[in-house]
């Protein structure tokens, strides 16, 4: 132990949230936050930008394609992220990946202070810093366990799942009030400034289990460099839980495409207006990252019910369109999409064999995010044909089934439990889920560190 635990004390560092119980993890997770609210912060402040100054015509068309250029290299490169998380120094993955996109964004603000780029430019701009996040963000996740004890596991994914939010808020709030002041420079200049202070930040940061982890597990443990649909096969329940969120992505993300119309069609606001909405979207997901582990019942069943109240209230601005209800309903989708996150990327982190973690964090990226592109262009279309408030209703009739689904999903988990098929690789993932319950309904230390960092912001 060394003399800052001694001069703390054990009782009283157990009181104080992991971020500053744990410096080498509060640097990378600050990393993760400025990473991902620079790349939330570029997607709406070039959506916005997009919707409201670029384009006359086909708003919903060029809106949806930036966005699907923008998620694309978590689909496309995912077989080179799993090798490189595999093989490679996470620490040097981490710095390497926010330098490159610090420096891509440095190159880009130089070529707009200068002149107004083609949008082009901006479309390339958005795939280069894309393909660092893609690298970046399955990296970390893979290299909790490197970074924290195991019993702080669930602590850890409550902070990362919250950087999400906190991105979104940071990011929402910034980017089109940004558009609006200093028109596309003011954005990607941020954006270069918080990757490279990112890079910085892990540089500088201890990884102290890195050496242990692989080193921990016995050679006939789990079997080594193993192909993405090896690790899946392996898997049936956790795949089938991909799909189910795969296609709930496919009515949820678009709602990045929805809120810009929504705004200049429906509300008639400013950038200010989008800004408000994104930072009901992130304090609801803020919230939920806090408070998901606090609520009873299996995975299935949380995320089943979360599911309906996303449905009801993603469709809700389309029934009762107004400012104070779409504030209203982001918040709630927001706090669902908070508790899906922690329930579900905590059970993974459990019951996925460390060896698979690089790969199996690298596919459930890719699976989550390859319905993105298609979402965005899809939605995108409608955009220039249907009303916004047509496509509010669109996005909740279309969540409602695959919220069905994911509550069978569970139940035939727990029928394949009670008739003894202890063999059967559904059966043993289920029971892993069940196992999470408890210490998740009982975390209350876990959820103090959470509700604590609430309070400070």
């Amino acid at each position: 132990m060394t003399p800052p635990d001694i001069a703390t004390g054990p009782r009283n560092r157990e009181r104080l949230p992991l971020v500053l119980r744990n410096p080498a993890f509060g640097a990378v997770w600050t990393a993760q936050v400025l990473t991902q609210a620079a790349a939330r912060m570029f997607q709406v402040g070039v959506v916005w930008w997009l919707v409201s100054q670029a384009t006359d015509t086909d708003r919903g068309l060029a809106s949806g394609a930036f966005l699907a250029v923008s998620t694309l290299p978590a689909v496309a490169l995912v077989p080179l992220v799993a090798r490189v998380v595999a093989r490679c120094p996470h620490r040097s993955v981490l710095a390497g990946a926010a330098a490159v996109a610090g420096l891509a964004a440095a190159a880009t603000a130089t070529w707009t202070y200068a002149a107004q780029p083609p949008t082009g430019v901006i479309y390339g701009a958005a795939l280069l810093l894309a393909g660092c996040q893609a690298l970046f963000d399955p990296c970390l996740t893979t290299s909790v366990p490197e970074l924290v004890e195991d019993a702080d596991i669930e602590a850890a994914t409550g902070f990362e799942l919250a950087t999400q939010s906190l991105a979104g808020l940071a990011g929402g709030l910034l980017g089109p009030l940004l558009v609006d002041a200093w028109d596309l420079a003011g954005i990607v200049a941020g954006c270069a400034c918080a990757y490279l202070v990112a890079a910085a930040l892990v540089a500088a940061a201890r990884f102290p289990r890195s050496a242990a982890g692989p080193a921990a597990h016995a050679p006939g443990d789990v079997p080594r460099h193993r192909t993405l649909r090896q690790i899946l096969a392996d898997l049936p329940f956790i795949r089938m839980v991909l799909l189910c969120f795969a296609a709930a992505n496919v009515f949820t993300t678009a709602v990045y495409v929805v809120m810009p119309l929504y705004t200049r069609s429906v509300l008639h606001g400013q950038g200010s207006t989008v800004a408000a909405l994104e930072a009901a979207l992130g304090v609801g997901t803020l919230l939920g990252s806090f408070t998901g582990g606090r609520l009873p019942g299996s995975p299935t069943a949380v995320g089943g019910t979360c599911l309906a109240l996303m449905a009801l209230a993603l469709g809700m601005p389309g029934l009762a369109p107004g400012l104070a209800v779409a504030l209203v309903s982001l918040l709630l989708a927001g706090w669902c999409v908070g508790v899906i996150g922690v329930r579900f990327v905590a059970l993974f982190q459990r019951s996925v064999p460390a060896a698979d973690k690089p790969g199996f964090f690298a596919v459930m990226q890719a699976v989550l995010g390859a319905t993105f592109p298609l979402s965005s262009l899809v939605f995108g279309v409608l955009g220039d044909h249907l009303e916004a408030r047509w496509l509010c209703l669109v996005q909740g009739v279309g969540l409602a089934p695959v919220a069905v689904a994911l509550f069978l999903l569970g139940r035939g988990g727990r029928v394949a439990s009670e008739d003894g098929d202890a063999e059967a690789p559904l059966t043993g993932s289920q029971h892993i889920a069940d196992q999470l319950d408890p210490p998740y309904a009982s975390a209350e230390d876990t959820h103090a560190d959470a509700a604590s960092l609430g309070v400070a912001r």
